[in-house]
């Protein structure tokens, strides 16, 4: 059994405990994870369990924490880990790997203890991403402004290169692994959901990551033509927008596996690996597998910053993506390796 199986293991009996004792999953029957890769059951009879942060704090990788102030829906930071002020690595990467960034760190940092609680790290659209690098690292949440000038930036490969030909990030492009797309459903599948053209269906509710800054858009795009045509794109791109049948997320494609557990939808797509998670975490989630033929290989990548602060440690993070300790959590949620070159 390896490092990585026996953790999951461990965490799975503290679920199964949590079940057993019957904690508040009255009246929105879910339950909700740790999102630290070391999943915890939360529910409660308030609804709060299924809004963010899911990880009570426990992807926060600091090692004091100060004043404890969060209150789901109100105030709450879940896509920022760690202290911005005088990080040693800050690491911006798309929210597509969420639940995998804290097993990763805490890997990561027994393998360089001088950066313990002292790496930052991002998980919104990588697209976001790209605009709060240009801006200079400052970003504004709410009544609050702060700037991280990012070491490294993680996201989809042609996304990396183009931020390396727009000079706000310095080559080589680095792949180290690649996923695919799944349809996401409830548990069971009520809406008996089993391709791609029945998301087209009249009366199917759907919740779609938005092209508008999720690369993902892009693949999924690419499917639905793949299986329908530019008409099943136009249907649940366009007429089911307009009519209320496809909700667009507003932050990234974290929120299809809520609104699916909400009743707000009935299938969505995403990538495989998060809908692994959430079955893995005992989540009332199932996946419907796509089509090779119709399915789209994601190449995830990764490049130092231009100006980067911290050179040395981001070239650390760089390296320990590509080792067997960080492809063995990746593996755990269904990532595969990237071999070769990178695609021209």
């Amino acid at each position: 059994m390896t490092v990585v199986d026996t953790i999951f293991k461990a965490t799975n009996v503290i679920l199964r405990r949590a079940i057993a004792s019957s904690l508040s999953v009255i009246a929105v029957g879910v339950l909700v994870p740790f999102v630290s890769g070391y999943p915890l059951a939360y529910a409660s009879g308030q609804d709060l369990g299924v809004y963010p942060p899911w990880s009570h704090g426990e992807n926060n990788p600091v090692e004091s924490r100060g004043l404890e102030f969060t209150v789901p829906e109100v105030d709450n930071l879940p896509d920022f880990h760690g202290n911005p002020i005088n990080p040693k690595l800050s690491i911006f990467v798309g929210g597509n790997y969420f639940f995998a960034m804290a097993p990763l760190v805490q890997a990561f940092e027994k393998k360089h203890p001088e950066l313990k609680g002292k790496v930052y790290y991002e998980t919104i659209p990588p697209g976001l991403l790209a605009e709060q690098i240009k801006h200079g690292g400052t970003i504004t949440v709410g009544n609050m402004t702060w700037t991280v000038h990012a070491d490294v930036y993680a996201a989809g490969l042609r996304r990396i290169r183009s931020s390396i030909k727009e000079g706000d990030a310095t080559g080589p492009a680095i792949p180290y692994a690649t996923n695919t797309l799944a349809i996401m459903v409830p548990k069971g599948n009520p809406a008996r959901i089993a391709t791609l053209n029945d998301l087209g269906k009249p009366g199917v509710r759907l919740v779609m990551p938005n092209p508008a800054f999720e690369g993902i858009g892009r693949q999924i795009k690419n499917s639905l033509a793949k299986a329908g045509g530019e008409e099943l794109v136009r249907v649940v791109y366009e007429t089911k927008v307009k009519n209320g049948e496809t909700l667009l997320t507003h932050i990234h494609h974290r929120q299809s596996p809520l609104y699916l557990m909400q009743g707000k939808a009935d299938a969505g797509v995403t990538w495989q690996s998060e809908a692994i998670f959430q079955e893995q975490v005992g989540n009332p989630i199932d996946h419907v597998s796509i089509a090779d033929d119709q399915n789209a290989t994601g190449i995830y990548a990764v490049a130092m910053v231009k100006g980067a602060p911290h050179r040395a440690a981001g070239k650390k993070w760089i390296e320990f993506l590509k080792s067997p300790e960080a492809q063995e959590i990746f593996g755990h949620f269904g990532f595969k390796s990237y071999q070769g070159e990178a695609p021209q």
